[in-house]
């Protein structure tokens, strides 16, 4: 890392409000967006509703909204807006994360003053995706929004996405910045969870579902999942099982939920997951193209993966 980056970052740290610290740890979802059976494919806000609330009721920490999961790209700005006053409406503001994702700085900072306004708990931003920036040039673009942020920013490494990956060095850079609190981790590299959870100056929260036990046995603070949808209960067990040292029993649930979590990735998030909900909620399996509904071997095998779970005995 240059001293002109790192004198520049120290200028930013030195002139930016400090924005009040809020616990990200915990099971947090990745949000759906429900849509109708329609040719227009509208957003369904009853059907939004009722999952998001159903889903705090059940105990998680709170929902993501408008992130990978929940089709933001497939969504227009203003429609980004209105589905998260439909959750606003339902769940309390500091359970919410708002997904903030672009390449055009002026959107992005407009978008997220929009946000920012709204009071939610952070809002989880990538890198911009298509330009590939260097990782000064990330560096810059996430200090440009901390700066002009009125809430706490979560880094969202996820490079398979943006076709950029946050270098460890860049991160721990980031993590300086007192606005910017935690991060969704789907880098990839144990290495780097491992050093960040270490160093202890950013939340680190899994973002690869099948990496939640690992993270959690390291000392990570949770996770932002899409497959927390479906048996929110299980996941909750999980880290608190972590959490009391009990590892035996945390692994037996790890092993029981893995099987669904394999199988929700196996086609495009969040297609799979979609499937599933459709059959288990009151929501029709409807994704926006080019997205395309989950095959039917797939919504097959998400279903008996998940009724699985259902035949369980309880899991103490």
């Amino acid at each position: 890392m240059s001293s002109s980056i790192s004198s520049s970052s120290n200028t930013h740290i030195e002139s930016v409000h400090q924005i009040r610290r809020i616990d990200f740890s915990g099971i947090w979802v990745a949000l759906v967006t429900p849509f109708c059976a329609s040719a227009e494919a509208e957003v369904d806000f009853p059907a939004l509703q009722a999952l998001a609330s159903k889903l705090i009721a059940e105990g998680v920490a709170g929902l993501v909204v408008c992130g990978s999961t929940g089709e933001a790209a497939a969504l227009s700005a203003e429609e980004q807006l209105q589905v998260l006053d439909a959750v606003l409406a339902v769940v309390p503001a500091h359970q919410i994360i708002m997904g903030l994702s672009g390449n055009h700085m002026g959107q992005v900072l407009h978008r997220l003053a929009q946000t920012g306004q709204r009071g939610v708990a952070g809002v989880l931003v990538t890198p911009p995706y298509y330009i590939r920036p260097s990782q000064a040039g990330i560096l810059h673009y996430f200090h440009e929004i901390a700066d002009a942020s009125a809430i706490p920013v979560l880094l969202y490494n996820i490079p398979y996405r943006t076709g950029v990956n946050m270098e460890l060095a860049t991160i721990q850079e980031l993590a300086r910045h007192p606005n910017i609190v935690a991060i969704k981790d789907c880098g990839g590299n144990l290495q780097a969870t491992m050093q960040l959870i270490m160093d202890g100056d950013i939340q680190v929260l899994a973002g690869e579902d099948h990496q939640l036990f690992t993270t959690l046995c390291l000392g990570g603070a949770g996770g932002i999942l899409a497959s927390a949808h479906l048996r929110p209960d299980l996941f909750l067990r999980l880290q608190a099982h972590i959490r009391a040292g009990q590892l035996e029993q945390a692994r037996a649930i790890f092993y029981h939920l893995l099987p669904l979590m394999q199988s929700l990735f196996e086609e495009p998030n969040p297609a799979p997951l979609k499937a599933a909900l459709a059959s288990i909620h009151s929501m029709q399996d409807v994704l926006r193209g080019p997205m395309l509904s989950a095959s039917s071997a797939m919504q097959e095998k998400i279903l008996q993966a998940y009724a699985r779970l259902q035949d369980l005995e309880p899991i103490s």
